[in-house]
């Protein structure tokens, strides 16, 4: 019996195509349709896989993974630029400031009173263009009765015109400590027009008599002699000052 049934299967072999329709055309208990669905997906995770594969396969081999985040570093990291050896020992130029000279140097080139020198001529003497000072013994006894001298000096390259009216000159007597102690216009003030015109370097000497005693604008305090001691004269001609001149009584 056994012999026939092998006789059997070599004489009726399987029909190998008649297998695979079987497979792409299933038959079971469920509709034909959702046998295809089923394969369907299964081809399409099975394309996605070997796709997916290949690209990362493409990927590793040209180096494009990674290589996008070192080209951006390499393009934002700086390029160092090294130092010439020579600029490394020698400083270069544009580092070097060229000191600025003081105000003081370039107006003591410009020589003394350039406003004064830009004067127009007949002008009026400004304060700048003149020089004031007072000329008196360097020593009087006390309750003596020296001359002083209030001296106008036109310091200017032109010739200016100055009002030197009795009423604008000015001489005082001050003591150490700055405290006024005589006006020569306090009691016998004098008034009068006196226009001028001072020639360049011209100096103009106004002669006046002190009495020796002290006095208040007014002259209205009685006066007294000052005490032995260190004085100063200091004279004005309207707005302009002169310097303090040292005066000793004895």
């Amino acid at each position: 019996m056994c012999r026939s049934r092998r006789t059997a299967r070599h004489e009726h072999p399987v029909d190998r195509t008649t297998s695979v329709l079987r497979v792409w055309h299933p038959v079971g208990p469920l509709p034909a349709a959702v046998y295809w669905r089923r394969r369907l997906v299964v081809l399409a995770v099975l394309l996605a896989v070997l796709g997916g594969g290949g690209w990362l396969g493409v990927a590793l081999a040209t180096g494009g993974i990674g290589g996008g985040s070192a080209d951006a570093a390499a393009e934002t990291t700086p390029a160092v630029v090294r130092t010439p050896a020579l600029e490394r020992v020698v400083p270069s130029g544009t580092a070097v400031r060229t000191p600025t000279p003081p105000a003081s140097a370039g107006a003591a080139e410009a020589g003394p009173n350039t406003t004064a020198s830009a004067a127009v001529p007949g002008g009026p003497c400004t304060d700048d263009m003149i020089a004031l000072s007072v000329r008196g013994p360097a020593a009087v006894s006390v309750g003596s009765k020296p001359t002083l001298e209030l001296v106008v000096r036109n310091t200017a390259r032109v010739p200016c015109v100055r009002e030197l009216d009795k009423s604008l000159q000015e001489i005082v007597l001050l003591d150490a400590a700055g405290k006024r102690l005589w006006g020569s216009n306090d009691c016998f003030p004098e008034a009068g027009p006196d226009i001028r015109t001072l020639a360049p370097g011209a100096a103009l000497a106004f002669p006046l008599v002190w009495g020796g005693l002290t006095s208040e604008p007014g002259c209205t305090a009685p006066r007294t002699t000052p005490s032995p001691g260190a004085y100063v004269l200091r004279g004005r001609l309207d707005t302009k000052i002169s310097t303090d001149t040292p005066i000793t009584l004895r």
